[in-house]
């Protein structure tokens, strides 16, 4: 039986490594089958700024270099995110020898905190109409302020940056380090105004006929930006990479951790019940990935963590009580704090925080005092289960006879008197393997 489980548990694992190599080679496939020679690549970047956006636009700056492409046009909208992935995005920029356009779009998007800083870092900066950008001063992990000396630290040196890929760009190196030390926000016309950026277009067409013309420096050396009259190919992301853009979410995060140590603790609860253990696992090992995209206060994963340690530890002891409740309670502190900013980008939802807390909280007050109260009842194994049980005299009991239990007939031995045939009896106890029973009183 246990090879069995063997056998079949690699297989599991096989299928799901095929399954997902499989769904690898397609995005590959879909992402290389994009012919961009001599044209205009279109990268589109929503969402929070984190390595997956990075490895993206990484991803379409090369296509583009090696496709000889006339420009990349980054549509951006994003209300900021990690700084290394930023700073991961402005050296690719720096180093791509297509000039590459930031296009902040649609209306009513943003390029705020270090989409500023992606904005001015690119060869040409553009907005749609009602669009915004700015208000880009260093936070902490978890979306706090960062006080005293180390504050001012990570300030002046987020506005020395800034301000240097200004004035390398030609741009109003004043108002971007105000972005970050006083954090002031544009829309696009003030943004023009105040040569943050270069061009307001009011769609993609708009926006390559204005481009036309400009002179920019990218690595390969100076050069005019041709966009008139070329193709255009959108280069969108891969599956593989929307999906783990999806998961890079906060909400998906917290859902992930807590599902994926429901399937553990299953699984230590009950083994050998294989898919909640391997669906656990999984789930805990995207949800850390998705941890990894996120400015997390990893004091919130600690308590998710602790919570299912004391929901574990309750099976230990005797009773349902304080460890219980402690885990339920380190759980919805776990999600207040697991993003503790007042970004709401960045937040997990209350409801989905306290519905979750819920959900497993009762889980574990059946699963577990189901298990107590098992736990509880005195131990019974052989005759002595018989103990207990009613019979039926199928003969007089005189003292012996034969007694009718559960389809099978016995030798009985009536401890309280004379019992005719017909009559009820209860068993009381055995001898070897005679019952002994006693009548039951009539009402």
């Amino acid at each position: 039986m246990k090879k069995r489980r063997r056998k079949f548990a690699r297989s599991v694992r096989l299928l799901a490594a095929g399954a997902l190599m499989a769904v690898a080679l397609l995005g590959f496939a879909c992402a290389s089958s994009v012919d961009t020679r001599g044209a205009v690549n279109v990268l589109t970047a929503e969402g929070t700024v984190n390595p997956i956006m990075a490895r993206y636009i990484d991803r379409g700056i090369d296509a583009a270099e090696d496709a000889d492409a006339t420009a990349v046009v980054v549509r951006l909208d994003t209300p900021g995110g990690l700084d290394t992935s930023m700073r991961d995005i402005v050296k690719r920029f720096n180093e791509a020898e297509v000039p590459v356009i930031v296009y902040v779009w649609p209306s009513g998007a943003r390029a705020a905190s270090a989409g500023t800083f992606i904005t001015m870092a690119a060869h040409v900066a553009a907005m749609a109409p009602n669009t915004t950008i700015g208000a880009a001063h260093p936070v902490g992990a978890g979306g706090e302020d960062i006080e005293g000396t180390l504050g001012d630290k990570v300030t002046n040196e987020a506005a020395e940056y800034i301000r240097g890929i200004a004035q390398l760009r030609g741009r109003n190196a004043d108002w971007a380090e105000d972005a970050v030390r006083r954090s002031i926000a544009a829309n696009e016309n003030e943004a023009l105004e105040e040569n943050v950026i270069d061009i307001v277009a009011d769609n993609l067409d708009d926006l390559l006929e204005q481009a036309d013309g400009l002179t920019v420096r990218p690595a390969s050396g100076e050069t005019t930006v041709r966009t008139v009259g070329v193709p255009v190919v959108h280069n969108d992301m891969t599956l593989i990479e929307r999906f783990l853009s999806i998961i890079s979410d906060p909400n998906i995060a917290f859902i992930l951790l807590s599902l994926g140590m429901l399937g553990v603790f299953f699984e230590l609860l009950n083994p050998g019940a294989l898919f909640p253990g391997v669906l656990g696992a999984i789930a805990l090992l995207l949800g850390f990935f998705s941890l990894g995209t996120l400015p997390i206060n990893w004091a919130g994963v600690f308590l998710i963590v602790l919570a299912f340690v004391l929901f574990v530890a309750e099976i230990a002891v005797a009773g349902f009580g304080i460890l219980g409740v402690g885990g339920v309670i380190s759980l919805i502190l776990g999600g207040l704090l697991l993003t503790s900013t007042s970004n709401p980008e960045f937040q997990v939802s209350r409801w989905l925080i306290f519905g979750m807390a819920a959900v497993i909280g009762v889980f574990f007050l059946t699963t577990i005092g189901a298990l107590v109260r098992a736990r509880r009842q005195p131990v019974a194994l052989g005759p002595q289960t018989l103990v207990g049980r009613q019979a039926v005299a199928r003969s007089p009991l005189d003292p012996s006879g034969i007694v009718f239990l559960e389809g099978e007939r016995w030798t009985a031995v009536s401890v309280g008197g004379r019992v005719e045939e017909g009559e009820t009896v209860e068993v009381v106890g055995m001898e070897g393997i005679r019952l002994r029973v006693r009548p039951v009183q009539k009402e």
